[in-house]
């Protein structure tokens, strides 16, 4: 069995001694790839994440990062971490190997490793063409590549990323998630977002947060499948009159989005498809293509974030 890169257990926050932020939230990560981390604002997603990176102390419950208890000795801990907060902590009138050596000391990592540390997390980046620019001077784009180095510039095991395109363009927003799947070969990554194409294109499993407690932990594709589908598109060459179709068995409703195309709404019945694909070759309606509806990612995380904490 893999040992756990990150284990969260039953980690709870309180504000102001009323107010429980999140409760009870417990999670392990034992593979590299990448994590997508969702919830609505003020679910407790930044809670989470923030007492994962250190930033902010439990309640109660336990971080622990390659095996070391994150409370009880942060240093250690913290020494497999690495953190791109959402604005990242850019110092604009350094350089980026100015920047880079500054960071990887930050980090422990000892003076004669600094220059080979820092040209590989460069190299990773993409960004070592700018290492005598001033950060100031660096498009958006390369400056969130920057913030990206300086997260894995002592090589951790484990890698937070919080809203990582934030304010990019399209291009910019496709070469960092491309970077960040290179990354995710080499590390286990926590992607923060509330952009729901970014977890899709880039997740390979989802942790969903609500009313402070987890609603959600499995895979992307259990995810787009949370919602059962209950509609089919079905398009006939000849179709039958509306009721000879309404009157088969399972079929509740019907809509016509054209003289040949229907959206067919069914239930209780897991055979219904077949059932039409048999009816269609013995009545010759001439099926051209049946193809079920699922339901858009952002239906499930609407449904998800109705959700409410078990008492």
């Amino acid at each position: 069995m893999n040992k756990e890169i990150v284990k969260v257990d039953r980690l709870s926050h309180q504000y102001g001694g009323t107010q429980w932020a999140i409760k009870d939230i417990s999670f392990e990560i034992s593979q590299r790839g990448i994590l997508g981390l969702l919830g609505s604002n003020g679910a407790g997603k930044s809670t989470t994440m923030n007492i994962i990176c250190g930033v902010l102390s439990q309640t109660s419950g336990d971080v622990f990062i390659n095996g070391i208890n994150l409370r009880d000795n942060p240093t250690a801990a913290k020494k497999n971490l690495g953190f791109l907060p959402q604005k990242p902590p850019l110092h604009p009138d350094l350089t980026v190997d100015e920047y880079l050596h500054y960071c990887a000391g930050l980090r422990s990592v000892s003076a004669a490793d600094i220059r080979k540390a820092v040209d590989r997390a460069k190299a990773k980046c993409g960004i070592t063409h700018y290492s005598k620019r001033l950060i100031r001077n660096l498009s958006g784009g390369y400056q969130q590549r920057v913030g990206i180095a300086q997260a894995i510039v002592h090589s951790p095991e484990f890698i937070v990323l919080d809203e990582p395109t934030n304010g990019l363009d399209p291009n910019q927003i496709l070469e960092i998630r491309h970077l960040i799947k290179e990354i995710a070969e080499d590390h286990a990554v926590l992607l923060s977002t509330h952009i729901l194409s970014e977890v899709q294109a880039t997740c390979d499993q989802i942790k969903m947060i609500e009313h402070g407690n987890m609603v959600f932990s499995g895979t992307l594709k259990e995810f787009n499948n949370y919602i059962v589908p209950d509609t089919f598109l079905m398009e006939l060459q000849h179709p039958p009159a509306d009721n000879e179709l309404l009157a088969i068995e399972g079929v509740s409703s019907l809509e016509k989005l054209s003289p040949t195309l229907f959206r067919i709404k069914y239930a209780d019945s897991v055979d219904i498809i077949k059932k039409i694909v048999a009816l269609s070759v013995q009545r010759e309606w001439d099926l051209i293509e049946i193809q079920a509806e699922k339901s858009s990612m952002d239906a499930v995380f609407a449904k998800l974030s109705k959700n409410k904490p078990n008492k």
